[in-house]
C-alpha cells in the first residue's frame, strides 16, 4: 500500500521505505541489513562484490540469488576467493544459479587480492571503509522520498571510488560505492517516515567505529 511520500506500508502496518514495495523479500532485508552498521570484514566484501554484480541489473535479482553467490563464493571469505583460478572461474561460468558475467566474476576475485593488500596496510576493511563515512554536517537535514533520488551518489561515495579504483579494485564506480554505504550503515538513509530509521540510528550511535 503507498501511503504519503511515496513510503510503503506493508501488512503489519508499519511504514517503510519505498523501495520495499518491489518485492517481499525486500521487507525483512530493510528491516533487519539495511543502514544498520557493518564492521564485519566477510559481509563488507561480500556487499561490495554484489554490489559490482547489480551493475545493470536490479537488487531484486542479486537478493534472490544471494545464497547462490555464497556458495559459489566459497561465503565470500576473502583468502578464498583471492585463491581463485581459471578452474574456479569456469565453474562459476556454469553456475546457473548465480550471474555468470565473466568480468564480474574476474572482478571479484581482483578485488578479493586487493582486499587483502587493504587490510594489511590498514588492520582490516572496516578501518578502510568507515574513513569515508560522511560527516554529519554533510548529510541532507530531511530524508524525504525526493531527496533521496537526488542522491545516487555523494562526495564521499566518489571519494571511496576513485581510492578504490586507484588500488585496482574493479565494477566500484560512484553509484555502485555508494549503494554499499547506504546497505552497510556507513549512512542512514531510511526515510525520515520509515519505522526503521530510528532504530538504524540507534545502532548507529551506539556502534563503534574501527580503527
Amino acid at each position: 500500500m503507498a501511503t504519503r511520500d511515496k513510503s510503503f506500508q506493508g501488512p503489519d502496518g508499519r511504514e517503510r521505505c519505498w523501495w520495499c514495495a518491489g518485492d517481499v523479500a525486500f521487507v525483512p532485508y530493510h528491516d533487519g541489513e539495511w543502514g544498520f552498521p557493518v564492521d564485519d570484514d566477510r559481509r563488507l566484501f561480500e556487499k561490495i562484490c554484489l554490489e559490482g554484480f547489480q551493475a545493470g541489473l536490479s537488487w531484486r535479482t542479486i537478493l534472490n540469488k544471494r545464497e547462490n553467490f555464497r556458495k559459489g563464493f566459497a561465503n565470500f571469505e576473502i583468502g578464498k576467493v583471492a585463491r581463485f583460478g581459471p578452474k574456479q572461474v569456469q565453474r562459476l561460468l556454469g553456475d546457473a544459479g548465480i550471474v555468470r558475467h565473466r568480468g564480474k566474476i574476474e572482478s571479484t576475485i581482483n578485488n578479493a587480492r586487493r582486499a587483502q593488500e587493504l587490510i594489511g596496510e590498514c588492520g582490516s576493511l572496516a578501518a578502510y571503509f568507515w574513513r569515508f563515512e560522511p560527516a554529519p554536517a554533510n548529510r541532507p537535514k530531511k530524508l524525504t522520498h525526493a531527496e533521496l533520488l537526488k542522491m545516487a551518489t555523494t562526495p564521499e561515495a566518489q571519494a571511496l571510488s576513485k581510492d578504490l579504483k586507484k588500488r585496482g579494485w574493479s565494477f566500484v564506480g560512484p553509484t555502485t560505492v555508494y549503494a554499499f554505504m547506504q546497505a552497510m550503515g556507513l549512512v542512514n538513509d531510511h526515510q525520515e517516515i520509515c519505522e526503521m530509521r530510528p532504530l538504524a540510528e540507534q545502532a548507529r550511535k551506539a556502534f563503534r567505529r574501527p580503527g
